[in-house]
């Protein structure tokens, strides 16, 4: 059994250069000789999140239920089948037309976890719900830095109607705080960062920080140092380990940033990697540090918002995304469509991995963490918001069980999967959105 030299409080956090570092989970902030204590960790929520849908054939697992099929789009998760649950058959029908003239695109994502049909409109009066993230980031966030943390990797920077009556913040956005608050995504690493850590709250000291080439941890050198004396040799392990990602992350900004050097435009995202996989990768290991120093217990992430642009020609595709998936049954187009989207699920590989190998307490970030996986759309040619590609990994914590993939009966709502995955956080709600029951996680 371990005992500690000196016991910290678990919102502890070394202070200078204008930053506010939080700790990981260390031994020392549990009571010495309280293993029970230490059992138990917090339990934390992310939602990842892909536009255009997918090729469900390839998605869609050939088997039901223990020990299913895995099929070829999940295959890059499938070293975490033990904690992977499929779901097929649940429809996002809030994002269907219901009246208005075109805007499938912008009603898909905030309908994904919020169950409400988005309120049509080109101006500041938007409307749709609150979303599942923002009421179990209510429930479990009350005492971390920030409530919650919502990241993307493309975004339209302009004003106004990006798709027939519907403004641009609907596919910039998958998170609501309140029915009328969306919350924007950051696309930029460095900003995250800051917002995360502190230092810079201009653009000007920003500039100036990564001019400097100075990390954020340079000034609480002795902090750190006298906190290394007078802790137990697992914790300077667990302390060493922690700060040796930061300045991981910082590196792969700073480098990021400088081959981004035109700063003209103020509002313009800087130290945005080119590549796609370097990109995503610096999202995911961010929400992990966000995890691991309990900065927040929730993040968010559009991996690919709804009709982006993007082209991977680092996977052979120079067509974009929205394009390939309007793929009139093409064979070739097919092909490019399911392997964008195995390339999606591989890079969240990646982020469970990351989860996956830090421990907080007698268990892993990733099984104190339910990770939440899909679109609000299906067949992205016919934009079609019904059977749409779910998942969830994680959270053996939370008593969640995987190895499974589970087929509903037609028109059962998606919004089932989200009033049961806010039970597994406590969220008491007899009902949400187009809700008509709760899918029991715990018993799949």
């Amino acid at each position: 059994m371990i005992i500690t030299k000196l016991a910290l409080p678990r919102r502890t956090f070394l202070c200078g250069m204008g930053a506010a570092v939080a700790l990981p989970l260390l031994d020392a902030m549990v009571p010495a000789l309280g293993a029970q204590s230490r059992s138990k960790g917090s339990p934390r929520f992310a939602a990842v999140y892909v536009g255009n849908g997918a090729h469900m054939a390839q998605w869609t697992p050939a088997t039901e239920g223990v020990d299913f099929e895995v099929s070829p789009i999940l295959k890059g998760i499938e070293a975490y089948r033990d904690r992977l649950a499929v779901f097929t058959g649940l429809d996002n029908f809030p994002a269907t037309d219901q009246g208005d003239v075109g805007g499938q695109h912008p009603r898909a994502a905030p309908a994904f976890m919020s169950g409400i049909h988005a309120k049509p409109t080109e101006g500041a009066d938007l409307e749709a719900g609150t979303t599942i993230d923002q009421m179990i980031a209510a429930k479990i966030c009350q005492d971390t830095k920030l409530s919650s943390l919502e990241a993307a990797v493309d975004r339209i920077d302009v004003v106004g109607a990006c798709d027939h009556g519907y403004a641009c913040a609907y596919m910039n956005c998958m998170s609501w705080r309140t029915p009328t608050m969306p919350l924007p995504s950051e696309t930029n690493p460095r900003f995250i960062f800051e917002r995360m850590f502190g230092v810079g709250s201009t653009a000007e000291e920003r500039m100036h920080r990564a001019a400097e080439d100075r990390s954020i941890l340079d000034g609480i050198t002795q902090e750190i140092a006298d906190l290394r004396r007078q802790l137990g040799s697992r914790d300077r392990s667990k302390l060493g380990e922690y700060f040796d990602a930061v300045r991981d992350v910082e590196g792969r900004i700073a480098k990021a940033e400088s081959t981004n050097t035109d700063f003209a435009v103020p509002d313009q995202p800087v130290g945005v990697p080119a590549n796609f996989k370097e990109y995503i990768e610096l999202m995911f290991d961010l929400q992990v540090l966000a995890f691991q120093a309990d900065i927040t217990r929730v993040s968010s992430l559009m991996m690919a918002r709804e009709n982006t642009g993007r082209a991977y020609p680092e996977i052979g595709i120079g067509e974009a995304h929205h394009a390939i998936s309007h793929h009139d049954n093409n064979p070739d187009k097919l092909a490019a469509y399911a392997k964008i989207n195995a390339y999606h699920v591989q890079m969240l590989s990646y982020f469970l991995k990351r989860l996956d190998s830090i421990q907080d307490g007698d268990a892993t970030l990733l099984d104190r963490t339910t990770v939440l996986y899909g679109s609000g759309m299906s067949n992205g040619n016919v934009h079609s918001n019904f059977d749409v590609p779910v998942m969830v990994v994680g959270g053996k914590s939370l008593g969640i069980r995987g190895n499974r993939h589970v087929r509903y009966p037609k028109g059962t709502p998606l919004a089932n999967l989200m009033l049961g995955l806010t039970d597994r956080y406590g969220v008491s709600l007899q009902k949400f959105g187009d809700s008509n029951a709760a899918i029991d996680l715990t018993t799949l």
